[in-house]
């Protein structure tokens, strides 16, 4: 029994290493950024006035 088939092979580029970390880095070092901006909005307006400083 055989049966004929049709394959078709795609090729896909694929994206090199360097261009995945620095895309992860990029994304990464903006939450830290957001984080420590929210982190010391916090600080300064909410509980900076609370302790009374």
């Amino acid at each position: 029994m055989t049966h004929e088939r049709d394959v078709e092979i795609e090729r896909k580029e694929k994206k090199s290493d360097s261009s995945k970390v620095g895309v992860a880095a990029i994304k990464y070092i903006t939450y830290l950024i957001i984080f420590f901006g929210i982190l010391w909005f916090l600080i300064q307006y909410v509980v900076g006035p609370l302790l009374g400083g």
